[in-house]
């Protein structure tokens, strides 16, 4: 088993650390983190520069991980033009994808995924969004979604709403996915501000009020989309999993870089608890990456393994907000009032969006004891 990336992942790794530290600069983190608003030119750049490349899916994980090792909201905001576009590549016919994803993947527009409900977030089945058919074969959709990315400024969102009633015990039934764009009439949204973290990402409430939908723009077979919704997750969670490994890596970094800082006044580097302290976040981020790794490998290999990557999820988020609160705990004042106090709050999304830390344990059990009575 070969443990190392190939040299072209390895350049874009360089690449995107070098394109992060001239960007990412500490007082253009702090501005957009405190301002909350979209930046949107750092998102040129980055587009510009290539790391928006859905072809090279290896070189798009790293370029995830080094940019939240310098910046989670930045980072994030630089990669996520595209989210959700998986689900039309994977599901919709070709018009679809000439008319929504080739402008995204030109840098044009910008898309957003448009799954959770006020009232159902974890429970994708449980959403309250409806489709209704009309005379000419259009939909009505009504309803409201909530905490979705980019979802003030996407010109399109690939959404999902029930179209049919379903079985109590077949709620996954009766779901389908429609392109909604955001200049549709009875379409409005508004922008969430004072989340804990990820300030930086554009997050907003969007509300439906009769909005006519066509039917050219259902993507796959009405009815099927929670199966959809499930194979993007299996995508998008290791992708999260390499945003969380970048925080945590971050905190690290900040950690080596105060104890450098340090020496000559203080033996502190020397005490055995700090040692303890390098030693256990060093070995969980490193786990961390292994797990990562292993599953997007399965994933880019065409054979994705929902266990590998639930487990990469779980661990990664997990691990993130364990080293920087271990690393803000240790560094006491000179933490809580440098930018370690901003990975702080980003770090807790990484164990809620695309699948809490609990779901991603149900996962983990449920399907491994499926595998246990298959054999």
């Amino acid at each position: 088993m070969d443990f190392e990336l190939p040299e072209d992942v390895a350049a874009v790794r360089k690449k995107a650390r070098d394109f992060a530290l001239r960007e990412f600069t500490p007082e253009v983190a702090s501005m957009y983190d405190r301002e909350e608003t979209y930046p949107d030119d750092i998102r040129r750049k980055a587009f510009s520069e290539g790391f928006l490349d859905m072809s090279n899916p290896w070189g798009m994980l790293v370029a995830m991980e080094e940019f939240c090792r310098v910046d989670a909201g930045l980072g994030l905001s630089a990669i996520v033009p595209a989210f959700g576009s998986e689900v039309v590549m994977l599901f919709g016919n070709e018009e679809q994808k000439k008319k929504y994803l080739d402008p995204v993947l030109r840098g044009e527009k910008i898309s957003g995924f448009a799954i959770t409900d006020s009232g159902a977030g974890s429970d994708v089945a449980g959403i309250s969004a409806t489709l209704q058919k009309n005379g000419d074969g259009s939909y009505s959709l009504n309803g409201q979604k909530t905490f979705i990315t980019n979802g003030a400024i996407a010109d399109h969102f690939y959404l999902l709403a029930r179209s049919s009633p379903a079985p109590a015990d077949k709620r996954h039934r009766g779901l389908t996915m429609v392109i909604v764009e955001s200049k549709m009439p009875g379409f409005t949204a508004a922008q969430l501000k004072g989340k804990l973290g990820m300030r930086a990402t554009n997050t907003a409430e969007l509300n439906f009020s009769n909005v006519r939908i066509p039917a050219e723009n259902v993507i796959g077979e009405e009815g099927r989309a929670f199966y959809y919704v499930m194979t993007f997750f299996n995508i998008s969670r290791i992708y999260v999993a390499a945003q969380a490994l970048g925080i945590a890596q971050g905190a690290f970094d900040r950690l080596r870089a105060y104890l450098q800082s340090v020496k000559g006044r203080s033996d502190i580097s020397r005490w055995e608890s700090t040692q303890f302290l390098v030693a256990e976040v060093a070995s969980r981020i490193e786990a961390a990456r292994l797990l990562t790794y292993r599953a997007a490998s399965h994933l880019f290999k065409f054979n994705p393994d929902p266990v590998s990557t639930s487990i990469a999820k779980y661990y990664a988020a997990e691990t993130a907000t364990y080293a920087v609160t271990r690393i803000l705990e240790f560094m006491g004042a000179d933490g809580i009032t440098g930018d370690l106090e901003r990975f702080y709050r980003d770090s807790k999304i990484m164990e809620i969006w695309e699948g809490t830390s609990e779901v991603e344990k149900l996962i983990i059990a449920r399907m491994l004891e499926e595998k246990e009575e298959g054999k």
